[in-house]
């Protein structure tokens, strides 16, 4: 989680460090009275698309909820998509294509927030160094005469999907990387040989709209656990798959002829395996879902969620959502350092259970079929930690704090609106 802690910059040429040329400039007279008002900070969050997927999905949930009191809030994406239509009725100011350092000298950000992979990116942050550095009199401070530097570069905050690294000299200019699970960051330390603690590196865990759930899915001791229907979800990608989400199924059939398994982001290779195993009564494929609406629809059909992905997860997403809908979860682990942080989700025995093979897992699935008690006690304990832990308000809130952190409400005291 992320914990409230003052921003060092480290010595210079240290990650997240400042050269001089990016020194903070000394606030104006006019910047150091407390009487003085203090304008929302400008917030600019950058991703790589709008479309449907999970890192879109984590920057609309935490932008939308960012304090616009307190935030004049913004995103840049190089492409449009259906997030867009949200987020501007959530009042957030959109930036679609054209060029990002241009974008940034217009708006002016106090903050950048950049949603990205981990491993170098130039395209993303070398426009920003460009147009800090270089910027025309028209980017400048506003209270800037023709005769200063250009503005301060704007603090820099990464989410860091995948938990890689950036050694480039663009990635220098991070001031704080988040990382969306306890297993990224050890993992990361652990690789890099770098001691990845606040305030430089920290955990924020992916957000989820806990209390959407809570309203729209009957609580555990109301949900059917005997219902013999489990779902998968995911995108529609031979990556996102592994053959125990396939080779269970026989399995099941045998033991469990009506049984039925929701599939969302089916493949054609699991549409040839279903064809070909005669299992076409049991499957059924759906469409992708649109919204969370949608989503919580498709788990209130499920008595529990069946997740196999060879390249495992570095959050997972659709975990956290299920067991924030009271819906205990099947995974496994994953080898070498592939994604594991499904293990991290999903306590086995508490939350869910973990097996390895196909035979261990279609028993994982067939006891909690059978055993509707064991299945609700996990329900239970999911959907509280979901609330604990993952709940996109508390998020958004230990993001606000962070904000705090890099870049202080005084950074807007006497500016304009």
């Amino acid at each position: 989680m992320v914990t409230a802690a003052s921003h060092a910059t480290g010595p210079p040429g240290s990650p997240g460090s400042r050269g001089p040329a990016e020194a903070a400039e000394p606030a104006p007279s006019g910047h150091s009275c407390p009487q003085a008002p203090c304008a929302p900070r400008r917030v600019l969050h950058v991703v790589s698309s709008l479309g449907l997927g999970g890192t879109e999905k984590v920057m609309q949930l935490l932008l939308t909820r960012l304090d616009p009191s307190r935030f004049r809030r913004a995103v840049w994406s190089p492409a449009d998509g259906p997030r867009a239509a949200p987020l501007r009725e959530a009042g957030v100011t959109t930036f679609i294509g054209g060029d990002l350092g241009s974008v940034a000298a217009r708006f002016l950000p106090h903050i950048v927030h950049v949603h990205r992979a981990g491993w170098p990116q130039p395209e993303l942050l070398r426009p920003l160094r460009m147009a800090f550095r270089q910027a025309p009199p028209a980017a400048r401070s506003p209270d800037a005469s023709a005769g200063t530097t250009p503005r301060r570069l704007p603090a820099i905050v990464e989410t860091n999907v995948f938990g890689r690294h950036d050694p480039s000299p663009s990635g220098q200019f991070i001031d704080v990387t988040l990382f969306v699970s306890r297993f990224c960051a050890e993992r990361f330390a652990r690789v890099q040989g770098i001691t990845a603690v606040p305030p430089r590196w920290r955990v924020l865990y992916n957000p989820v709209d806990t209390a959407l759930f809570a309203r729209l899915t009957p609580p555990p001791a109301e949900r059917d656990y005997t219902r013999p229907v489990l779902g998968r979800l995911s995108r529609p990608d031979p990556g996102k798959w592994s053959p125990l989400a396939l080779h269970i199924l026989p399995v099941l059939r045998r033991e469990l002829p009506h049984f039925r398994y929701d599939v969302v982001g089916g493949t054609p290779d699991a549409e040839r395996y279903v064809r070909e195993h005669g299992l076409s009564d049991n499957v059924r494929f759906l469409p992708p879902l649109r919204d969370d609406t949608e989503l919580a629809g498709f788990f209130n059909e499920l008595s529990l969620l069946a997740h196999a992905n060879d390249t495992g997860e570095s959050f997972g997403l659709a975990i956290a959502e299920a067991m924030a809908a009271g819906l205990p979860v099947v995974t496994h682990p994953c080898p070498d350092l592939r994604d594991n942080a499904q293990l991290e989700l999903v306590e086995h025995g508490v939350t869910g259970l973990v097996a390895e093979t196909s035979d261990d897992y279609a028993g994982a699935v067939l006891h909690l079929l059978r055993h509707p008690g064991a299945a609700r006690r996990m329900g239970e304990a999911g959907r509280r930690k979901a609330a604990a832990l993952f709940d996109a308000d508390m998020q958004a809130r230990a993001l606000e704090t962070l904000y705090d952190d890099v870049c202080p409400p005084e950074m807007a005291c006497g500016e304009a609106p």
